[in-house]
């Protein structure tokens, strides 16, 4: 849905796990937190990284160190509906919004422990590459089939 411009967009949503089709457990560290003690929002989008980067590596689908094919981020967004802080387990909840020949399209939810909606929701998009070029390539079948279990 889009909106012209000077249109209010449609406002966010808080989304609940079952949302979501895998979790990670994160520690949040001292050095999270800012003067206003709660998590700063720069370190919500390392989280994002970590949960997406984490899993593609557990699942045999990356290889961030001799890999020909890398992902590189070419857009985020993050909306926060509730406050994060140390000391503190935070869920990141995972699934695929989009596949295309060369792009996904991610989509995470950082979960308080125990509650079940979100404190914020955001996504980020990948374009894969060949690692020397930095030129789009089709998603390799591993990465591919991987990715179709998070959708």
């Amino acid at each position: 849905m889009s909106s012209t411009p000077g249109s209010p967009s449609p406002r966010a949503q808080a989304l609940p796990r079952s949302a979501y089709r895998v979790f990670r457990p994160i520690g949040t560290r001292w050095g999270d937190n800012d003067i206003y003690g709660h998590v700063n929002n720069v370190v919500y989008y390392s989280w994002f990284d970590t949960a997406v980067n984490a899993h593609l590596i557990e699942q045999g689908a990356l290889d961030i160190h001799a890999g020909e094919v890398i992902g590189l981020v070419i857009e985020t967004q993050c909306n926060y509906f509730g406050p994060l802080a140390f000391p503190q387990t935070v869920w990141a909840g995972l699934r695929v919004a989009h596949l295309g020949r060369s792009s996904v399209r991610y989509e995470v939810g950082l979960f308080a422990d125990g509650e079940d909606l979100a404190a914020a929701c955001g996504h980020f998009v990948h374009v894969y590459v060949d690692r020397a070029t930095r030129r789009p390539v089709p998603l390799p079948d591993i990465l591919k089939n991987t990715l179709e279990t998070l959708r």
